[in-house]
């Protein structure tokens, strides 16, 4: 009889390497914080104290007043409800659409099941610059120009084949027995959809939904260029409001970052677990 060879040990890392992953963890960290925290300490200087040669520096005097200069100057409660609006419109559109179309490509058989999957990876691909003058020209042509409506499909659009991956690999790491179960029982497809599978594909769902939030939250090109009603526009736009032609109240400006960017800080370390649960859903298999 042949020998079987004992399978090759796992030697644990060493104490230094350990020791050496941390400290390059916390640098890495640090850095991703550093501009938090200078954009900070320059929204609560004065707007002719910025340009001077410190890179960090305390204010002796913190001037509190800017953000309530960018709240009501910047009309940050009226862009921030247009925000809120388009954007969970669109993250909830985004997300039962990418659901569905990624559990079609896990699970079902269908002819141009290939063409779709490569048609949503080469999406990935496409910079928003070059479907800016084409997108404007059909959207004239269905009069979804200065809409909210046309801000959110195209919100849609670009974060479903980013939404479809992630739920496609989610959806192949769970067993395909429970919805055969399911079946024989006698659940319909959308029940087992509903009751099943949405369940299990938590993470994921919280991921998809996350990301979708931030990116839609962040984005400025595509609202800048498809919306010219000041009513309508959002919350990106009350950075822009401290712009003059000669002079510009870059305090304020830096106030209006900050502000801008507590809503999805705050989500994102709520749900940063199930973020990083979700994103290596289906990594590891078997």
């Amino acid at each position: 009889m042949r020998g079987r060879h004992a399978p090759p040990r796992r030697t644990a890392p060493s104490r230094l390497g350990v020791q050496l992953l941390h400290v390059g963890l916390i640098l890495f960290a640090l850095s991703q914080l550093f501009p938090l925290f200078w954009v900070f300490l320059y929204s609560i200087q004065k707007s002719g104290d910025l340009f001077g040669p410190e890179l960090l520096k305390l204010p002796a005097d913190p001037q509190w007043i800017n953000y309530a200069h960018a709240w009501s100057d910047g009309r940050v409660l009226s862009y921030g409800l247009n925000s809120i609006l388009v954007v969970t419109a669109s993250t909830v559109v985004s997300t039962a659409l990418s659901f569905c179309l990624g559990y079609a490509l896990a699970r079902m058989r269908w002819r141009l099941k290939a063409f779709a999957l490569g048609a949503i990876t080469l999406g990935l691909v496409i910079p928003i610059h070059t479907t800016l003058l084409p997108n404007f020209i059909w959207f004239g042509v269905f009069g979804l120009i200065d809409t909210r409506v046309g801000l959110g499909i195209l919100y849609v659009a670009f974060t479903l084949s980013i939404n479809t991956l992630i739920y496609l690999g989610a959806l192949h790491s769970l067993p395909a027995s429970l919805e055969e179960a399911a079946l024989i029982d006698g659940a319909s497809w959308p029940r087992i959809l509903w009751s099943v599978v949405l369940p299990l594909a938590t993470p994921a769902t919280v991921t998809v939904a996350v990301i979708t939030f931030l990116t839609n939250w962040n984005e400025f090109i595509l609202a800048n260029t498809y919306l010219a009603t000041d009513d309508l526009r959002t919350l990106p736009f009350s950075i822009i409001r401290f712009q003059g032609q000669y002079a510009s109240d870059y305090a304020a400006q830096f106030a209006c970052m900050v502000i801008v960017a507590l809503p999805p800080l705050a989500l994102y370390l709520i749900f940063s677990h199930r973020v990083m649960a979700g994103a290596t859903a289906g990594a590891v298999k078997g």
